[in-house]
């Protein structure tokens, strides 16, 4: 197998191993699947996650994401705040944008998926 098949990519004699990206389903406490959120790391899944919630600073909402393929659980705290687009936005942004925060909370390891 070449190298640009396993993702890899050489730079003057450096090898670039590129960061495969994961899928995390939400799931709620009782169970239930909703929704697949793709990122490098849990973090980046969760805030896609929380930009999407109700969630606000004084009442964030738990996120519960798990990795497709495994057991573990990824629990979060999360919200979304509106504060003032970046003075360099480019002009189609509006000037109030979603901000999502999250706080890892644990994680849990499921008996069964």
């Amino acid at each position: 197998m070449n190298d640009s098949a396993q993702g890899n990519k050489s730079l003057s004699g450096y090898e670039i191993i590129m960061a495969e990206i994961r899928n995390f389903v939400l799931r709620e406490k009782n169970g239930k699947e909703e929704g697949v959120f793709t990122g490098h790391q849990p973090r980046q899944a969760a805030l896609k996650a929380a930009n999407r919630s109700k969630g606000t600073k004084s009442k964030p909402v738990e996120l519960r994401l798990r990795e497709r393929g495994t057991k573990k659980v990824h629990i979060f705290k999360g919200w979304k705040e509106v504060v003032a687009a970046p003075k360099n936005k480019p002009k189609w942004m509006p000037t109030k944008i979603n901000k999502p925060n999250v706080k890892k909370v644990s994680i849990e390891l499921l008996d069964k998926v």
